[in-house]
């Protein structure tokens, strides 16, 4: 008897203690279920097959990349092969400077093709097809690179494939052009506390979420995802058709596997190699370069019933190198938080050695620099910048060695403490931002940006195979740098020499661009007064009247005039404007409210709006609603199933910080087993005549 007391003793302690781990694994899940909507989660497979919680099968992306233009259709088949009808929600990516303009939505034998509308009219009319039992399909921007669909009604054995189609400009750095699918949306960090941000940036946020309606965007956060290593069980393929119309070379893809077909010396049909590598859990990147009769500086004119557009492309000229370069401070601010474990923060760790490294220290003109390495808390070298000493730079390399990637992304307490660093007037500032991008606050760091960039360049590395690409190019096109992304240790090395590069002598200043005899109007974006990169100036715009005179450039290459002229007379019309009148307005949408500067205007919302419905394109107040007009559910019951995403590889389980869904949580197993295991040795004493209860004992 006292052998049994003492099992049981230990039994029930064990049980105790699995209890309490799982009250207080429960409460913390209840304090989350409020900020539910604003954190990323584990999501576990659920034991009940009658739920099929993995609909989507295959996603098939098609590019067609005609000169400098990409056409990206993307076809995404669902499949509901439980026994329950489903309305299935995924959050999906795009690259930062798409124009969404079309989606069609098919089930059956029945396709309808998705139409333009205000957002929330969109929502409305999703909402009412769904409670009446109808198919459909809604799409929604969240930000410029990250989209949600949400599908409705998918009955048992049904199949529904949606298409969207998307455009976009593919333009050459020193030479290379770069074509980048993204596959996957990261995790992204929000501070709910929001403790850190000062008053005026408070008072931002009070007025982006005015503008975009009063409602918390961010709640699309809420995503679920696979634990590190675990992949959806659907397809993903991708074939990208190239034309270019002059002979290909050095055509790589690091990212992934791909079979190369020929079809000529300017063309060529890319496709994944290796179907059983996954290929939607990092950014497709294609790279390649073109030979003989480069891309020259030209004029695109097309003709329409009721506008006429414009495309200018300006090469800037060759690299020189000024003999008077003024003293530079280079802040380092670098993301060390838990979606940067491992890998990206290994990375990340190589790049900066070799961007600090290759600074100089000069008796006459002394480069100087900073370092804030960032997660909840943010860590900095020294209270001014140092001298790019030998000594100085090992203090700080010895520094960003000594730590591994851990808790949350606080960006903007970061880079606000980095513009305070006090500032010599006869330097040069550059902020360099090194992160993969993983908040939800772009458009406070943006304003930032822009509340500083009349003293200060910033420049943004992006650390990762599927990196937020919206942040990342926002932070250069806000700050007039340039953006950086790095995949690996090579990527490292090689993108540290070209910022060398870039940064050491400018190519072109004040910059001007005249329209002589040529009526245009409505030019975007403002050409930038300073150029540093080898990459081209493009500019849309609209004209009227008669296609004459000339258009005219001019500025300086060190103490040199430059002057290119190109008349409008060479360039020839066509009658097709739409591919032209879809990058205006998404060069016009991106000045206006992809960057923060005016956000707060109350005209910019019916701005926005008339652009999307103008031009049937994806806004933050545009969304697209499809509805096929037969009732396959009457009831109105289905299972609300949340698509999960795989993490992006390289990226461990630390980016993740809500916990587990609902479905499956693992201390109910521990609870369970150990439950069982007490009953199982009781009724084996019951059983042996040896463990008799007795109520007294």
């Amino acid at each position: 008897m006292k052998k049994l007391r003492n099992w049981m003793c230990i039994l029930f302690t064990l049980f105790t203690f699995a209890s309490s781990s799982l009250v207080a694994h429960g409460a913390q899940y209840d304090e989350q279920s409020e900020d539910r909507t604003l954190a990323p989660y584990f999501v576990i497979k659920d034991a009940d097959e009658a739920v099929d919680r993995f609909p989507l099968k295959d996603t098939t992306v098609k590019t067609n990349i005609n000169g400098i233009i990409a056409e990206t259709y993307v076809t995404q088949t669902y499949t509901n092969e439980g026994q329950n009808p489903i309305n299935a929600s995924y959050v999906f990516p795009a690259s930062s400077n798409v124009t969404v303009h079309g989606l069609t939505i098919t089930v059956g034998s029945q396709t309808v093709t998705a139409q333009i509308k205000e957002k929330e009219e969109a929502r409305e009319e999703f909402e009412e097809a769904k409670s009446e039992g109808k198919s459909a399909s809604l799409m929604e921007q969240q930000r410029p690179n990250v989209f949600t669909m949400d599908v409705a009604n998918i009955m048992p054995g049904a199949t529904a494939v949606i298409e969207l189609h998307y455009t976009e400009l593919i333009q050459p750095v020193d030479g290379i052009y770069e074509f980048v699918f993204p596959t996957v949306v990261g995790p992204r960090y929000i501070n709910t506390q929001k403790t850190e941000l000062t008053a005026s940036q408070l008072e931002y946020r009070v007025k982006t979420y005015i503008a975009e309606n009063g409602e918390n965007t961010d709640e699309w956060a809420a995503s679920p995802y696979l634990p590190e290593g675990e992949l959806p069980e659907g397809t993903y393929n991708i074939t990208v058709n190239l034309s270019t119309g002059v002979p290909i070379t050095d055509l790589s893809c690091k990212s992934h596997k791909v079979n190369v077909i020929s079809g000529g010396e300017s063309a060529a049909c890319v496709t994944l190699a290796d179907s059983e590598d996954y290929a939607g859990n990092r950014d497709f990147i294609l790279k390649y370069k073109l030979t003989g009769e480069e891309l020259q500086s030209g004029l695109m004119l097309t003709e329409g019933e009721d506008e006429n557009f414009f495309m200018l492309t300006v090469q800037p000229p060759q690299r020189y190198e000024p003999e008077d370069i003024p003293s530079r401070e280079y802040i380092f601010v670098l993301d060390i938080s838990g979606s940067m474990y491992g890998y990206p923060l290994d990375t990340a760790k190589s790049l900066i050695r070799n961007l600090v490294g290759n600074l100089v220290y000069r008796q006459d003109k002394t480069d100087t620099f900073n370092l804030i390495l960032f997660s909840d808390e943010f860590y900095q070298l020294s209270p001014t910048s140092l001298p790019a000493t030998a000594e100085n730079i090992q203090s700080a390399v010895s520094l960003i060695d000594s730590l591994d990637g851990t808790g949350g992304t606080e960006m903007l307490p970061a880079l606000t403490q980095a513009l305070s660093i006090p500032m010599n007037q006869d330097t040069a500032r550059s902020v360099v931002i090194i992160t993969d991008g993983y908040i939800c606050d772009e458009k406070e760091i943006f304003q930032l940006i822009n509340e500083n960039m009349e003293n200060t360049n910033f420049f943004s590395f992006g650390i990762g195979t599927s990196v937020n690409s919206y942040l990342i190019n926002g932070i250069a096109t806000a700050g007039l740098g340039e953006s950086f992304i790095v995949t690996d240790e090579e990527d490292a090395q090689v993108s540290s020499e070209r910022f060398r590069t870039y940064i050491s002598t400018p190519l072109l200043t004040d910059i001007r661009i005249e329209y002589d005899g040529f009526d245009v109007y409505d030019v975007e974006p403002a050409a930038p007064s300073t150029l540093f990169a080898q990459k081209p100036i493009v500019l849309f715009g609209k004209w009227k009247g008669n296609a004459e005179g000339a258009i005219k450039i001019t500025g300086k290459t060190g103490s040199q005039d430059y002057v290119q002229e190109i008349p409008v007379t060479d360039a020839q019309i066509c009658t097709d404007n739409s591919p032209l009148s879809l990058l205006w307005a998404r060069s016009r949408l991106q000045r206006i409210t992809d960057y923060g500067c005016s956000s707060d205007n109350p005209d910019i919302k019916e701005e926005v709006t008339r652009l999307g419905l103008t031009y049937n394109m994806m806004t933050p107040y545009t969304s697209f609603v499809a509805v096929i007009d037969t009732v396959v559910n009457p009831d109105g019951n289905a299972d609300d199933v949340q698509q999960a995403n795989p993490l992006p590889l390289g990226v461990s389980d630390l980016a993740v910080g809500g916990g587990y869904s609902a479905y499956s949580e693992p201390q109910d197993y521990i609870l369970f087993a150990m439950t069982g295991l007490i009953l199982l040795y009781v009724l084996r004493r019951r059983k042996s005549g040896t463990g008799s209860v007795n109520p007294t004992v």
